[in-house]
């Protein structure tokens, strides 16, 4: 059996960011993907990045590689029942943007600067099958090559950055807490679509929602997600119903002048889910954590973080693990570090995965979005506030704080006062 300092299951975006962070501590790590391609990609995804992983692409190496390949800068314009809400320059103390870009360029990217990273060993098409254990603590993990020839690899940390699917997980006996999505969603590919200078635009037109994210390559990705009482008249014609939605957008992008590049996909059913980030000796990062609604595109945000993260809070603990303290003692620090992973995961999470399940409910806005929405259409302060949440650079507790709201309801009020009628003077008195 080969020992290294970590095992990362899942050669994805969590997982070859985990596997790089470690791996610059002077860690081993064998990252596992069980495609067999380096060029594989993951085709069913929103393709965008909220800007509040910018510092993580940077300090990976990668937003260069990006740029060069043509990632796109996102902004994103929104449109309400009270107008568009265009978003304005970020505040200087958030990242100024995050990036569009296809998952088929991004994650052959990413892989390979974790294959050229000293001390990270990429094994292609290997599938993890189960979990090596003392007592309760995972110690590594079996899995089976391209010719199914079983491997054995032994660890101080193993970490699942395996998909919402996870097999790790599972084998460690982690179960999810689901809430259900009361949307579908489907989205396709065009080229020859006007870009808008680049921004992104999403419709709520509560319940439904749309959106148009401009990518490399001169592709668009137009994906619709409407609410499930009517899947099934959506399903009947699906390629026509896709159609007829876009095409009933509020200045909505004409498909019929542009060529649609590949198949249409999408899922009928995508419920939020949570699992806990840790077990003993073991963590989880991206997707295997958290995966909520897509509609929102927080999934790739979330795995370059949640790696991070991770990082942040065991790298220490296992790169001081060649000291002359015990076994024990080691796991003891390893333990607590993972700890304080768990409790950031929760800390910075819980509020943006809450407010999403509410919202994939199928519900309508509530009064307090409605106050903020309504004001961010009207004052750019108020519009700036609403994208650094929507962009995961602020939390739940700021963004419907007592200052926000009060500060959106003068917003409000201003507005109407200057749009209420005016009493029609007095005529001069005659005589």
């Amino acid at each position: 059996m080969r020992t290294y300092d970590v095992v990362v299951a899942g050669a994805s975006i969590a997982g070859c960011t985990a596997a790089i962070l470690l791996a610059r501590r002077g860690l081993s790590v064998a990252l596992l993907e069980r495609n067999p391609e380096a060029g594989a990609y993951k085709p069913l995804c929103t393709h965008y990045i909220q800007s509040c992983a910018l510092p993580v692409i940077e300090r990976l190496g990668l937003a260069a590689p990006l740029e060069e390949a043509g990632a796109v800068r996102n902004a994103i314009d929104v449109h309400t029942r009270w107008g568009w809400v265009r978003e304005p320059d970020a505040d200087a103390a958030h990242p100024a943007h995050g990036y569009n870009v296809r998952r088929e360029t991004l994650d052959p990217l990413l892989r390979g600067i974790a294959a050229t990273t000293p001390g990270v060993d990429l094994h292609l098409g290997h599938a993890v099958t189960g979990l090596i254990r003392e007592g309760t603590r995972v110690r590594g993990v079996t899995a089976l090559g391209p010719a199914g020839v079983p491997l054995r690899l032994g660890a101080r940390l193993v970490v699942g950055a395996d998909g919402r699917a996870s097999r790790v997980a599972a084998l460690a006996g982690i179960e999810g807490r689901t809430s259900p999505n009361g949307r579908f969603f489907y989205l396709a590919q065009y080229r020859g679509l006007p870009r808008e200078g680049g921004r992104s635009r999403m419709w709520f037109l509560e319940p439904d929602i749309a959106y148009t994210f401009p990518n490399d390559d001169g592709i668009t990705v137009v994906a619709v997600s409407p609410a499930k009482a009517g899947l099934a008249a959506f399903k009947a014609d699906r390629e026509g119903s896709f159609a007829r939605f876009v095409r009933a957008l509020p200045e909505g992008p004409d498909l019929d002048g542009a060529e649609r590049v590949g198949p249409m996909m999408g899922f009928v059913d995508w419920p939020n889910q949570a699992r806990p980030p840790t077990r003993a000796g073991l963590a989880l990062v991206g997707d295997a954590a958290l995966s909520v609604d897509p509609v929102w595109g927080t999934g790739c945000a979330f795995a370059f973080r949640s790696a991070e993260w991770l990082d942040a809070a065991a790298g220490p603990a296992l790169a001081a693990s060649g000291d002359a303290r015990g076994e024990g003692a080691r796991d003891a620090a390893l333990s607590a570090a993972l700890s304080v992973y768990a409790r950031r995961h929760r800390a910075e999470l819980s509020g943006h995965a809450f407010h999403i399940r509410d919202f994939a409910a199928r519900r309508s806005w509530r009064w307090p979005e409605r106050v903020l929405l309504s004001a961010a259409a009207r004052d750019e302060d108020c519009a700036r506030d609403l994208f650094a949440y929507a962009a995961r650079n602020i939390g739940l507790a700021r963004f419907l704080s007592p200052a926000a709201l009060l500060r959106a309801a003068r917003v409000n009020l201003a507005h109407r006062l200057r749009r209420a009628p005016r009493p029609e003077a007095e005529a001069p008195a005659l005589g």
